[in-house]
């Protein structure tokens, strides 16, 4: 199985001199294509920031990040922004809806800034999988937080990304709710063989992966495949003792 992102001896430091701190420590690994892969750590681990540098959000202050074959680090901003545009999908735990704007209206927003005319009917086809097919004219006001949440997903979508980046985008839900996103995320793996990157707290949250990857201090220091939450959450007291 192929790789949807590569990082390659990634490090990610913030600041200089006595002051400088290491989120990311030399981290090699391979995010596979057609996979719901969860990333978990303690507070302070370098989560958010392995996303965000394999993301192109961020960039690392050594190694390489590839995107399906290619390089990010080298790219200027203007590049990099078309770049996430076209092949990157994001979902946060801030749903980053526009108030002003329909359902519809925010889910083809990445389109409209990209020049790009939606394709009716797979816009059609996102909004039904996510279930707002019948609310496509609402805006966010008129939608719970588990519907917001569902129109950044399509968002997320609706581009045919490479891979779909999430950061923490169930810590805002109860918890009902949180599992009707989770499986929505789960299926976009399953029937649209779509690339799942998600990064959580939640040993529920992480239960629903493929894999887990476990961070401490900056590096990978520990991998789970076809995980439970029991199983995760023995291995983050583990962790937590660690750190």
């Amino acid at each position: 199985m192929s790789d949807a992102v590569e990082l390659d001896a990634v490090s990610r430091v913030y600041g200089k001199g006595r002051g400088a701190v290491a989120a990311l420590r030399e981290v090699s690994v391979g995010l596979p294509r057609g996979r719901f892969t969860a990333v978990m750590g303690p507070s302070g681990s370098g989560k958010s920031t392995l996303l965000h540098c394999a993301a192109g959000l961020d960039r690392p202050t050594a190694g390489q990040v590839r995107l399906g074959g290619t390089e990010l680090s080298g790219m200027g901003e203007a590049r990099l922004t078309e770049l996430r545009r076209q092949r990157i999908g994001f979902v946060f735990q801030a749903f980053n809806l526009v108030p002003s704007l329909t359902v519809e209206q925010n889910v083809t927003l990445p389109l409209r800034l990209a020049r790009r005319r939606a394709d009716r009917a797979w816009l059609g086809e996102v909004l039904e999988r996510v279930g707002l097919g019948a609310r496509a004219s609402h805006r966010p006001a008129q939608l719970s937080g588990g519907q917001q949440q569902r129109v950044a997903i399509a968002r997320a979508l609706v581009t045919r990304p490479e891979v779909v980046f999430g950061d923490e985008p169930t810590g805002a839900l109860d918890t009902m709710t949180a599992r009707e996103v989770l499986r929505l995320l789960r299926e976009t793996v399953d029937q649209l063989g779509q690339t799942v990157v998600m990064v959580t707290h939640d040993p529920v949250a992480a239960s629903y992966a493929d894999t887990v990857l476990y961070l401490a201090d900056g590096r990978i220091v520990d991998t789970m495949h076809t995980p439970s939450a029991e199983a995760v959450a023995e291995r983050m007291t583990r962790l937590g003792a660690y750190a």
